[in-house]
């Protein structure tokens, strides 16, 4: 169970990579596919406060591979829960405040992935 709680960890940060991409590299062009509920003439103009919220993305990505390389399984444990918990509130506060959706892309894996490294 140890295993899948990792895997679970390195989905949640493949996921940020790809929503770091999404946001500093082709908003105006797969964003508008990927973010409907976005008026198209807002694209051009948000460019650069998407592919801030992106790096941010990428920082949370970051944060989870490098707890998946820690050989020392207490900051392993507590490093993982550090990022994963980053992501939970910001995928509730963008539930919220943006869209419910959030919380289930976002969120809900984070959570689901916590739950296991608490267990394990």
């Amino acid at each position: 169970m140890h295993y899948i709680a990792l895997v679970l960890v390195a989905i949640v940060a493949v996921e940020h990579i790809y929503i770091l991409w999404l946001e500093m590299f082709a908003w105006t062009t797969a964003g508008r596919k990927a973010f409907k509920s976005i008026p198209a003439d807002l694209f051009e103009p948000t460019k650069v406060l998407a592919a801030n919220q992106g790096l941010y993305n990428g920082f949370l990505s970051a944060g989870l591979i490098w707890s998946l390389t820690i050989s020392d399984p207490l900051w392993s444990h507590n490093v993982s829960l550090f990022f994963l918990s980053c992501v939970i509130v910001a995928g509730i506060y963008g539930a919220v405040t943006a869209s419910r959706r959030i919380f289930f892309i976002q969120a809900l894996p984070a959570i689901i992935a916590a739950a296991l490294v608490l267990l394990f």
